[in-house]
């Protein structure tokens, strides 16, 4: 079901994520501790951004096992950002291990990753397609129920007149993740479909962000996320810590583990929808029915 971490705060270097922390992204990658299977192996991506240059997000995915991949390693222990996505991919059986079905995905400035399983995804993925609009159907290039949702995303913020080109506010992120996972579960009531889902998505812009843990099957089977937030974090020299904000503001990070033991990390209940706003403020609404 996949591992990911998201991180948005002053520019922190990508390996703070990937390699330095006792839980890293990569340590995830060949042992998970909040999975049945530890093995995340079936390749990596990480998106990330460089405002300063450009608004669209930098891209790197490989079908090689994170842990293994030497081009990983040399990258992030040099490369540094202020909005980081990270992920690592245990592949649904059946589908193909290859570059195109790697996260993240990427769409102008929106960059988006997923964990877990669209459960109706192969009983609606045609009726999917057919109601796409034409830019949200041309981003997709693999296979997977994820780059479907994503899509879902895109052509919800496309029909609300949102241009993800533009500045978008993390509550219209927010609607477009949640309207994307409605989208989905009434195609799959339309065509009778019951199979659970498991949905813990990510969605940014490189300045705020919309995370979602969301389950319409047992509750204590949706995949762990948690958060940590208001205060700053750093790795130097192979230590990991938070501290105080200071005049730079605090940072958010928010993970399928958490990447070190400190008390801060607070777990993300099911079926919550987190906005995470220019200004780094968290907010935390239900997400489902009755929401």
């Amino acid at each position: 079901m996949c591992r990911f971490v998201a991180y948005l705060g002053p520019p922190v270097l990508l390996s703070s994520l990937t390699t330095e922390p006792a839980n890293s992204i990569i340590h995830q990658s060949f042992h998970s501790h909040e999975r049945e299977e530890p093995l995340n192996g079936d390749g990596f991506g990480l998106a990330w951004y460089v405002p300063e240059i450009r608004k669209d997000a930098a891209l790197f995915r490989s079908v090689s096992p994170a842990w293994s991949n030497m081009n990983l390693l040399h990258l992030a222990r040099v490369t540094r950002s202020g909005c980081i996505f990270a992920h690592v991919r245990a592949a649904t059986p059946g589908l193909p291990v290859t570059e195109t079905n790697t996260h993240p995905f990427v769409w102008g400035e929106l960059a988006f990753m997923h964990n877990g399983e669209l459960g109706c995804f192969q009983a609606i993925r045609r009726r999917l397609l057919d109601g796409l609009s034409e830019p949200a159907f041309d981003l997709i290039q693999g296979t997977t129920d994820s780059e479907h949702l994503f899509a879902l995303v895109v052509d919800r913020l496309l029909r609300a007149g949102r241009d993800p080109a533009r500045e978008l506010p993390a509550e219209a992120l927010g609607e477009a993740l949640a309207g994307a996972v409605d989208d989905a579960l009434e195609l799959a009531r339309q065509l009778g479909v019951s199979e659970p889902s498991y949905l813990n998505l990510a969605l940014t812009d490189g300045r705020r962000a919309a995370i979602c843990r969301f389950t319409d099957g047992e509750l204590a089977d949706s995949p762990s996320l948690y958060v940590h937030r208001d205060q700053l974090f750093t790795c130097e020299d192979g230590r990991c810590r938070f501290f105080e904000p200071d005049d730079r503001g605090h940072a958010v990070l928010v993970a399928s583990e958490p990447l070190t033991d400190d008390a801060g990390w607070s777990a993300v209940e099911p079926n919550t929808l987190l906005l995470v706003g220019e200004d780094r403020g968290v907010t935390l609404r239900p997400m489902g029915p009755g929401a």
